[in-house]
């Protein structure tokens, strides 16, 4: 029996504001709440991501093991031209370190690592 209906994830960054905005618009989901130190976003379906201010956050070097990713995010897309350009516009910057054909790494404005993929 499941105890919940779906996780909510919730990044650490130094803007949540910024970062859901960044979110919101990239997944085309509604900014719930927000204030300096919270903010989330929510998909029709419910399920939600969340930001929290961190003071001297500091993001993940990908792929290097000195400051690790530990969690990120694979968005499905259609097309990995037409959701680049989507993602770049959005504020999202394109990593050098490419290493697969089916999928694109990005850092969102605080720096976490996603990816673009096709299913």
């Amino acid at each position: 029996m499941a105890i919940a209906r779906y996780p909510s994830i919730v990044l650490d960054c130094p803007d949540p504001v910024a970062l859901a905005e960044f979110y919101g618009s990239m997944l085309d989901w509604k900014v719930e709440e927000s204030d300096p130190d919270w903010a989330q976003i929510r998909a029709e379906n419910g399920q939600c991501l969340s930001f929290q201010r961190v003071n001297r956050f500091v993001a993940p070097d990908w792929p290097s093991a000195d400051k690790p990713q530990q969690m990120h995010l694979d968005v499905i897309v259609d097309d990995l031209d037409t959701a680049e350009t989507a993602v770049v516009a959005l504020g999202a910057t394109k990593h050098s370190h490419q290493p697969g054909t089916t999928f694109r790494v990005f850092l969102d404005p605080a720096g976490h690592p996603f990816c673009i993929c096709v299913s």
